[in-house]
């Protein structure tokens, strides 16, 4: 037998679910995948190690997006990204590749929230080339709309930077 008083409190519910997901979905965190293309100048010397990472509007350090260099224990070298990462393991796990030699380009695809645009972040490049000078904030790049395909470009061993939403 068809029961009305369920089916009417069955659909009041869905109702107020629906109405509900409609109200909190502007509030959800929308993200975008945003491509990084790290272009190395022609230096003299070996493989570069990169730390590529996100800083706050007030230049705190956030998040690791990648690091380019195998070996732990040459991360140090990347000094401003390993002090604000305290170069933990978990900061970097699951994101590092093979070091990049002079003329290549590194490129990287990560999610990044839509918040973190037009609000101050910067993608930040360390870089460290063996027997040769470490560059702490070899290029910074302010992460913004306007931005977005503008190359930007580096102090030292990084010749530029361009990011794509």
């Amino acid at each position: 037998m068809y029961d009305q008083t369920r089916t009417s409190g069955m659909k009041k519910w869905l109702s107020a679910v629906a109405l509900a997901s409609v109200v909190a979905l502007p509030g959800i965190a929308q993200a975008r995948d945003v491509t990084i293309a790290t272009q190395l100048s022609h230096y003299r010397g070996d493989g570069a190690y990169l730390a590529i990472y996100l800083t706050d509007s007030a230049g705190q350090y956030q998040k690791t997006l990648w690091v380019a260099g195998k070996k732990s224990k040459y991360y140090k070298h990347l000094s401003d990204w390993a002090r604000g990462s305290h170069n933990s393991r978990a900061e970097y796990d699951g994101r590092t590749g093979a070091s990049i030699t002079r003329g290549e380009t590194l490129q990287i695809t990560v999610n990044l929230d839509d918040a973190l645009i037009d609000s101050g972040y910067r993608i930040l490049v360390d870089s460290a080339v063996e027997d040769m000078r470490d560059r702490p904030a070899d290029i910074m790049a302010p992460l913004t709309t306007a931005g977005a395909g503008k190359p930007v470009t580096g102090q030292g061993y990084v010749q530029s930077l361009t990011y794509t939403f």
